[in-house]
């Protein structure tokens, strides 16, 4: 489904389907890791020996500007990027870097502050939750 979705965006927005850029795309897809730009260089190198760094970081600036991935907003020294664009949030482990999708009706509740509408319009809501995850030793 997020393949079609890319195929469908990059349609839209003019962009070549090379190869290359579909091969990204498919790992990145398949991830529910939440990959940053060297590692699916290094997982994607192994199957296109002639794969060059630059062109990842291209397709991935490519991609978050047609709103194909997200980068997600951690406190690490990678951007790492979610190919989930449905409206959810994440869990985060503080410990080892695990991210994880979560899905919450109530989330869907959250009314802005007053405070801050005075501040400006608010276009989305994200909500993270920073813990320590099982195989860290988090009682969960």
């Amino acid at each position: 489904m997020r393949l079609e979705a890319f195929v469908r965006a990059s349609r839209n927005a003019g962009i070549k389907l090379t190869h290359q850029r579909l091969e990204i795309f498919r790992e990145i897809a398949a991830s529910s890791e939440h990959p940053d730009v060297d590692t699916v260089f290094r997982k994607v190198r192994g199957r296109i020996p002639t794969l060059a760094l630059d062109t990842v970081y291209r397709t991935f600036a490519v991609l978050e500007r047609e709103k194909v991935l997200a980068r997600v907003s951690l406190f690490s020294d990678k951007a790492r990027f979610d190919p989930n664009t449905e409206p959810h949030h994440h869990f985060v482990c503080t410990k080892c870097g695990l991210v994880r999708d979560f899905y919450s009706g109530q989330t869907e509740d959250f009314r802005i502050p007053e405070s801050v509408k005075s501040w400006g319009a608010v276009d989305a809501v994200y909500i993270e939750l920073r813990g320590i995850c099982r195989a860290c030793g988090g009682n969960l």
